[in-house]
């Protein structure tokens, strides 16, 4: 009778100079791999960071058009003093036409020949969200005696009833010579904004962009018509911020005026640090008063 062949038993695993080849190969592949990748994962977080500073600029810039869009006719200025620039004007909500001495119509006309006559009646609709307290501007010009910082062309709201104004005070009748608009138009400010600015760094040249550092875009409003912001209302807008501002005034036939506004924003230190983003943009400003 044959004796059953018995398997031959082999021992299984690798051996340490196999554990060391493989170690070494898989090295290879990682550092291979990581060095393919690192250049789209960069890439990626680059345009992250910088469509978030583009969005930061875009967003401030529409905030500041929306602003200007509602200035008062010929109130905005741009200074720039101790290395900030300011872009300040006094904010309407609306408008409407006052009833004129000459239109041979009974009702409150609003003189501008008596100071004791502080009543007048608005012809059309009410301009909306008008309220006691908001003041009144008629044909600003920029210049005394229409120059509505001054208050020569300004009067708060003591009394509204119906579609009948009551002034605190009658400026118009004061002016010399003078100044009631040709069209019977006038121009709400509220008291919740008043004059507001605008400021931010100037911006410093520094190679292809200039660098914020840490400046803010910051908006003032509620202090008066005097331009002394710090004893009104304030928000930051955005930081990281640089600005250079011009401003061109159209005072002919057109009488339109056009800010120039590039607006720089760095990321913060730690986060990409060195990048910078630059939006331009032009707003026109309607100076009719």
């Amino acid at each position: 009778m044959n004796t059953p062949l018995q398997p031959i038993l082999r021992q299984g695993g690798f051996t340490l100079v196999e554990a060391i080849v493989s170690m070494v190969v898989m090295g290879i592949l990682v550092a291979i791999v990581a060095t393919v990748m690192r250049l789209p994962f960069v890439t990626y977080m680059d345009s992250s960071r910088r469509a978030d500073m583009t969005d930061v600029a875009d967003t401030a810039l529409r905030r500041l058009s929306r602003d200007v869009h509602l200035a008062l006719p010929n109130s905005l200025r741009v200074t720039q003093a101790g290395g900030v620039n300011t872009i300040e004007f006094i904010m309407t909500s609306g408008g409407g036409r006052y009833r004129d001495m000459g239109d041979g119509q009974a009702g409150n006309p609003l003189d501008f020949t008596n100071t004791a006559a502080t009543s007048f009646d608005v012809v059309g609709p009410m301009p909306q969200g008008m309220a006691v307290g908001d003041s009144i501007v008629v044909f600003n010009i920029g210049d005394n005696p229409g120059n509505a910082y001054a208050g020569t062309n300004r009067a708060a709201i003591s009394k509204i009833a119906g579609n009948t104004v009551t002034l605190s005070a009658n400026p118009f009748a004061a002016q010399s010579p003078p100044l009631p608009s040709p069209n019977s138009r006038f121009q709400v400010v509220p008291a919740s904004q008043q004059a507001v600015a605008y400021t931010c760094p100037a911006a410093i040249s520094n190679g292809a962009c200039p660098q914020s550092n840490g400046g803010k875009l910051m908006r003032y409003w509620k202090y008066g018509f005097s331009g002394q912001t710090g004893a009104g209302s304030s928000a930051m807008v955005a930081d990281h911020i640089t600005c250079s501002v011009n401003y061109t005034n159209n005072p002919g036939a057109t009488r339109s005026g056009l800010l120039s506004i590039t607006l720089n924003v760095s990321s913060a230190a730690g986060q990409g640090g060195g990048d910078c983003v630059s939006l331009f943009r032009e707003i026109h400003v309607d100076n009719t008063p």
